[in-house]
């Protein structure tokens, strides 16, 4: 009896878990009595826990990138807060018409393609957002069956430092850059710098962490910001 109960009760938490892929994972932890804790380990806890630190981060990036970009949220909802809101709290899988249904990569080239003119901090944040969940394997939430790819998570660290130096240098036909992002000078901000340092050293954390686990050796790559491309992570 007890062994029906564990398996019905694993099949349930596993439907949970996948029942709205490639979201904004969950904010908060669950409560102590809370089902789920019997089919998650310490290392589904702590890969959760990394997750919501990372979109915390994308999080903030993209309230940045508003401020410092008003325009774009003017494209887009009636005020920063609601563009902010549409991105992270709406269930839409991270597809949405006006990018051509664009997830990850693709919409990150979007974004920065100086002929769009469409809220590039949404489309920016839309493809960091959707091509992090990718490595993930589009989960919010994580048991004891589930897996997750040392290398997708290696290759989603490099493609968020490609992303920053592409959103650093990307300029139009007149040579102003598309999103202002850094500011060095007589006064320097590099708030932004530290958000893409804390999603990297996260993501780059969990590929260690599940390398460790799998026993799976990651292949890590060099390249030049200049020439790189971005990495598969699904």
């Amino acid at each position: 009896m007890r062994r029906g109960w564990a398996a019905g009760m694993l099949g349930i938490a596993l439907m949970a878990g996948c029942s709205s892929p490639g979201t904004a994972p969950r904010e908060g932890r669950l409560p102590a009595w809370a089902v789920q804790h019997l089919v998650k380990s310490d290392v589904n806890r702590f890969v959760e826990a990394d997750q919501q630190r990372i979109f915390i981060s994308l999080r903030r990036l993209a309230v940045k990138l508003y401020k410092r970009n008003p325009k774009e949220w003017r494209k887009s909802a009636p005020t920063l807060e609601a563009a902010v809101s549409r991105v992270f709290d709406d269930k839409h899988g991270w597809r949405f018409e006006e990018l051509g249904y664009r997830r990850g990569v693709d919409a990150i080239q979007v974004a920065l393609h100086p002929g769009y003119r469409g809220d590039r901090v949404m489309a920016y944040i839309v493809g960091m957002a959707s091509m992090v969940q990718s490595a993930f394997g589009d989960r919010e939430e994580f048991y004891v069956l589930d897996d997750l790819d040392a290398q997708h998570l290696y290759n989603a660290a490099r493609n968020v430092e490609i992303a920053a130096w592409k959103l650093a240098s990307a300029r139009d036909e007149r040579g102003e850059l598309l999103l202002l992002s850094n500011e060095i000078g007589d006064i320097t901000n590099l708030s932004f710098e530290r958000e893409f340092g804390r999603i990297i050293g996260l993501l780059e954390l969990l590929s260690d962490v599940v390398e460790e686990k799998t026993e799976r050796t990651v292949t890590r790559v060099v390249q030049s910001m200049a020439t790189a491309v971005f990495l598969p992570v699904h």
